[in-house]
Formats: structure tokens, sequence, C-alpha cells
């Protein structure tokens, strides 16, 4: 219908063009000839402009529509009347399609924020990188892990870790890695998968981070629980009645000697050195109990029964009930709660516990140091994500490097009389409080503990 109406408008067009150069023919013979030639020339060129014009225009428009669908643009629209002429039928024809364009790019911008927002509340982290480093994509989770807010370029996470920036560039695609790196004062065990890909003809390589630190302190702290429980049935077993027959032997010997006579020609000299030797082995035998009796309380804590608690509160209770023992060494306590109603979520008896061991640690390092000036600083806060920090930070001898890193294994311990056992305990009940428990030491400078608990809802 529209090619039909512009065959028309031109066949027309021509037609008169044609006609008007007839008439100025048949003018050349009259007598004004001059007023004639100008007249119809003018008609003519006046002719000849409308049709190049009218060409044209459709030209244009058609031009103008394709550097639309070049350029992307499509906010542009055509005016249409309602006849059917065909420059209408035309524009017609061109809203439709910039309509359609504008509907096919509106579904790719809600699939493209639809991905972007799964990308970014994923649980794992989420790198992409080109050849050159430069990073397109990285999520909220991988920023959380890396301790990041920016980052343009992998390379900036040297100082983080040279390892982590080695594996991202060595793995290929299915390749897996384990790296060690430490964030925010906590350490945190990475495990790594590559794979590359190919867009366009230009390479980029995606990486997903998981900080799998805590199932593998889980699986840690559940080999050393099952070790444990094991050894402690069988040393149970067979301590128990050695130190029952000893008991008895003891008891007996002991009636034979208060008798004042002797038994089957023993003299009650050599029955003395038998009554201290029975003696001796059923102290040491209780004595083993009480050991084998304290790991077994590794294995024997409960879940916390969570409550509301304020914080000032909790360590008030503790501060107090070892201040005698501060005094005692000379130590100087610096004591701070900020805010002073800050509370969290936990078990108040097993938490006061582990803050119990934790300063005890500390009067003993100090007690144990001969520095006039000893400091013990217990502090808490709210850190900026919300969540609950108490440090307990003293100023005495320090821990090797060596035994920091052992510190928290069962029955690993620095102390000449200890059982190695408190910092595990602790370390198990922040776990199940979802909290985590840090250590940093320095020789001759000093020690800090830190207790980091989650995030408390406190509306």
């Amino acid at each position: 219908m529209g090619f039909n109406t512009i065959k028309t408008n031109i066949i027309l067009r021509v037609s008169v063009l044609i006609l008007t150069i007839f008439l100025f023919t048949h003018l050349l013979y009259t007598d004004s000839i001059i007023f004639t030639i100008f007249v119809v020339f003018l008609l003519i060129m006046i002719q000849i402009s409308m049709l190049v014009n009218y060409l044209d225009k459709s030209n244009k428009e058609v031009v103008g529509f394709l550097e639309s669908i070049k350029y992307d643009d499509f906010s542009h629209t055509y005016p249409q009347k309602r006849d059917n002429s065909s420059l209408n039928l035309l524009y017609r024809e061109f809203n439709n399609v910039i309509k359609k364009f504008r509907e096919i790019r509106a579904e790719k911008e809600a699939q493209h924020h639809y991905l972007k927002t799964i990308v970014q509340h994923v649980g794992i982290g989420i790198i992409t990188f080109d050849n050159e480093g430069e990073i397109q994509i990285i999520n909220t989770a991988a920023k959380r892990l890396l301790n990041l807010k920016n980052i343009r370029n992998i390379r900036q996470l040297n100082n983080l870790s040279t390892q982590l920036v080695d594996s991202f560039w060595s793995l290929k695609t299915g390749g897996r890695d384990l790296v060690k790196v430490g964030t925010d004062g906590l350490d945190s065990q990475l495990a790594i998968y590559a794979i590359e890909l190919s867009m366009r003809g230009k390479e980029f390589k995606l990486i997903s981070l998981q900080n799998i630190q805590s199932e593998l302190e889980e699986k840690e702290m559940e080999a050393w629980q099952n070790l444990i429980r094991v050894l402690t049935h069988e040393i149970m077993n067979s301590v128990t009645p050695i130190s029952s027959l000893a008991a008895t032997v003891e008891t007996e010997l002991n009636l034979q000697l208060n008798n004042e006579l002797d038994m089957n020609e023993i003299s009650n000299e050599e029955v003395e050195d038998l009554h201290l030797a029975v003696s001796t082995i059923h102290r040491r035998s209780e004595s083993l109990i009480k050991f084998v009796s304290d790991f077994r309380n590794m294995t024997r804590i409960t879940l916390p029964k969570l409550e509301m608690v304020n914080v000032k509160d909790c360590l008030d209770h503790v501060v107090n009930l070892l201040r005698f023992d501060m005094d005692a060494a000379g130590i100087a306590l610096k004591y701070e709660v900020n805010p002073v109603d800050l509370s969290f979520c936990i078990d108040l008896e097993q938490i006061e516990q582990v803050l119990i061991n934790m300063v005890k640690n500390a009067i003993q390092a100090l007690a144990a140091d001969d520095k006039p000036d000893k400091e013990l600083i217990v502090t808490a806060k709210e850190s900026e994500n919300g969540s609950t920090v108490i440090s307990i930070i003293d100023n005495g001898p320090g821990i090797e490097e060596d035994a920091v890193k052992k510190i928290f294994i069962p029955f690993f311990t620095t102390k000449k009389n200890g059982s190695g056992i408190g910092l595990s305990l602790s370390k198990q009940i922040m776990r199940n409080h979802k909290g985590v428990i840090n250590v940093s030491s320095k020789l001759n400078v000093g020690t800090e503990f830190s207790l980091r608990f989650p995030v408390t809802n406190r509306s």
C-alpha cells in the first residue's frame, strides 16, 4: 500500500514536470518569449526541487532510523497522522520497530539486573578479571572475605597475600587451591576455584572464593573430641579398678601396721615401705582420674542457652571475681565498655567461664613477669559491622610465635602446671556461639585475646 502511494506520487510529479516542459516548448514560439522562458523555467526548477526534496526526505528518514539502531538510541519517535500517506505509513513502521527494540532492551536490562542481584547476594565470593588483571565483577561476598571496599586490579591484593594473587594467575579451568589469609586480625582459609572464559575474542577468568576455616576447625575439633573420647574411655576403664584396689590394699596395710605385730615374718619397716608404695599408687591414680575427667569435659560442652545480656554486667562480675588476684600481683586494671548499654546474646555461664579463663591467663602471665608497671586492659566495644568485640590485653612477657599457632590445640600448654584444655574449651564455646576467639602476641611487649560475637538484633 505504502509503496503504491510513493509510486503514484513520483509518477504525478514527473508527469507534471513533463507537461511543464511541453508547455515551455510551445511558448517558445509566442511573442513574449523572454517572460515565458523565465516563468516556465522557474516552474520547472520548482518542480524538480520538490521532487528531489520528496525523495531526499524519505532517504533521510531511513538513514536517521538506521543510525538510531546503529547507536542504540531508541528515544526518538516519528509523528503519525491518521491518513494512509506513504510517509505516515513509513513513520508507523519505524515506530513499531523502535518500540520492539525498546522492549528487547528493557528485557535485557531486567535480565542483567536480575543476574547482577543474584551475583551480589550469593554467599560465595566471585571475581572476574581479564588478562591484564582488570576486574569486571567482584561481589559483596568476595569484598567481605578479602576485607575490601574498592579494587580495580587483582595486583592490588599483593598487600593482602602474594600467594593468593599467584594462585589467581596460575589456576586453569577446574583448578582448585587452598590459601590462608589474614584479614581484620582474623585468619581465613580460602578455597579457590577457577574457570577460564572467552567472550568476543577476549579472555577472562572467573574465580570463586569460599572461607572454609570454620569447617576445618570444626573437623579438627571433632577429630580431637573423638580421640579424647576413646582415650578417656580406655584410661578410665584401666585406672578406676587400680585406684580402687590400691585404696583397699592401703586400708588393709594400715590396719596391719596399727596392730604393732610383724606379719608373715615381714617387718613393720618393710610393711611401711609397701604401704608407702601403695599409697603413692592410690594418689597418682586419683590424680590421673581427675586429669582424664578434665579432658572428658571437652566432649561434654552443651549447646548454649542464649539470652540477651548486658556486656558491662557480665564483665563486672568477672573483674570483681578476680580483682583480689590482680591486686596481689600488683596489676593496674583499665576497664571500659563502649557504649555502656552494649548487649549481646550469649549463654552467660559459658561465656563467663571463657572470660575468667582469659583474664586468669593474663594475670598469671603478668604475675610471672618482673616488670614494675604491670597493666591489664579489658575493653568491650561494638565494631563497624555491629558485632561485639571483647579484648583482654596485657603487657606481660608475650608468647613465642610457634606457641601462638598451637595455643588452641587440645593438650598444648605454655604453663608448667597447665592441662592444655582451657583455651581449647574456650574456643569450642565461642564456636557454639557462632563467634571467634583470636590471639596476637609479641615477646616482651604483651598479648591480646579478642572475643568477637556475632551481630545481635537489639530491637
